[in-house]
């Protein structure tokens, strides 16, 4: 008689859902070693939205969220004021100043809109990611898939 390969070969009997779960991830893990590698998930941390007068806002952290997504404040600046339909600068203390009223939820989406278009990459969800623009087209190259 053959010896089994895995506990589960020549048996009849009923296997629990976390049995069965952990037989999966196995498999997967044994077919796609890159799979096993850690996968950090990108966390923004929430914008700091303060009123400035009464038609002005300030997004107080603006700066940090830039660095933490490796990106130039003046692309992200473009895309958030694109995006709300308004017009606003930075002041001099990179923080971004914008006209009108809004509410720290509609900044903390367009975020997450940007973040999912120009910085995530749309493979293997890595936010380590470098923009190219070749012939007027965007595109971002993966340092992680790259390195792989």
């Amino acid at each position: 008689m053959q010896r089994p390969r895995y506990p589960w070969e020549f048996s009849n009997r009923y296997y629990t859902y976390d049995e069965l779960l952990g037989r999966v991830f196995n498999v997967l893990r044994e077919n796609n070693p890159a799979l096993v590698g850690d996968r950090r998930r990108t966390i923004l941390r929430p914008p700091q939205v303060l009123c400035e007068g009464t038609k002005k806002m300030k997004f107080a952290n603006f700066a940090d969220l830039c660095k933490m997504m490796h990106r130039q404040p003046e692309h992200v600046m473009g895309f958030v004021l694109a995006e709300m339909g308004t017009t606003g600068s930075l002041d001099g203390q990179q923080r971004l100043v914008v006209t009108g009223r809004f509410s720290p939820k509609n900044f903390e989406g367009i975020l997450r809109c940007y973040a999912n278009e120009y910085v995530i990459c749309s493979g293997c969800k890595s936010s380590n990611t470098i923009p190219s623009n070749e012939n007027c087209l965007f595109f971002l190259r993966c340092e992680r898939r790259y390195l792989m």
